[in-house]
């Protein structure tokens, strides 16, 4: 997985880079990433990169000029690269979602637009844009934290990133269900026991214990998955 993230704050996107996790794909090669510091662009002596919207409107918006430049300074007309702006606006990360952007982490660039304030110049997105990218119907006071959601959860499937490669397969959202109850020792704690077939040692027997709680618990949580999957 490659990806550049443009920013105003490269400090948030480098420090959560050196999660332990990420910086052991990266030092393996697996993960590989560039930070942008969008003020290197500015044309004037405050380093702003925002100005008023026109016809009014609360809050301030990053120029389209200063944008171009900095994405400029990345763009590569010999690789394949995909542009993506973080807004509300956005198609929502989904964990199908997540698993199809990993397939094709191989085969192109992220470029992420890591926005603040009110947002950014239209002319901007029309022109430069691939793809709009929600991680839900909610607001955020820049796109730093939804890129590095992205780039932590799509990461995840890329082979090698986790120390056991079944974990992305066993989590929450597998086809559409969330994951079963898990426990630890001690096996019996505050005078709750686990679950005696968790330590039966049939193998049969805990997946389908797992495959019913796993429906069980979405049933109770999250119904609004079993409805998606058609499930009753």
């Amino acid at each position: 997985m490659k990806a550049k993230f443009i920013t105003l704050f490269p400090e948030l996107i480098q420090s959560y880079l050196k999660d332990a996790l990420i910086s052991k794909a990266t030092a393996a090669g697996l993960l590989h990433f560039e930070v942008v510091n969008l003020r290197d662009f500015t044309d004037n002596k405050y380093k702003s990169v925002d100005d008023a919207p026109f016809g009014g409107g609360d809050g301030m918006l990053l120029r389209a000029d200063i944008l171009e430049k900095a994405l400029k300074s990345v763009l590569d007309t010999e690789k394949n690269q995909t542009v993506i702006y973080f807004s509300p606006q956005g198609q929502v990360l989904t964990h199908e979602k997540v698993k199809a952007f990993a397939s094709s982490a191989k085969d192109t660039e992220f470029v992420f637009i890591c926005g603040r304030y009110a947002g950014i110049d239209q002319r901007f997105i029309d022109t430069y844009v691939d793809l709009e990218v929600s991680i839900g119907d909610y607001i955020l006071s820049g796109g730093e934290l939804a890129a590095l959601v992205f780039t932590e959860t799509v990461s995840r499937f890329i082979p090698g990133t986790l120390g056991n490669s079944i974990s992305s397969d066993e989590d929450s959202f597998k086809d559409g269900l969330l994951e079963a109850p898990q426990f630890t020792r001690p096996q019996l704690w505050n005078e709750l026991k686990v679950p005696e077939v968790l330590t039966s040692g049939d193998h049969g027997k805990i997946k389908t214990w797992k495959d019913e709680m796993s429906l069980k618990v979405t049933k109770e949580k999250r119904p609004d998955l079993l409805a998606k999957k058609g499930h009753k």
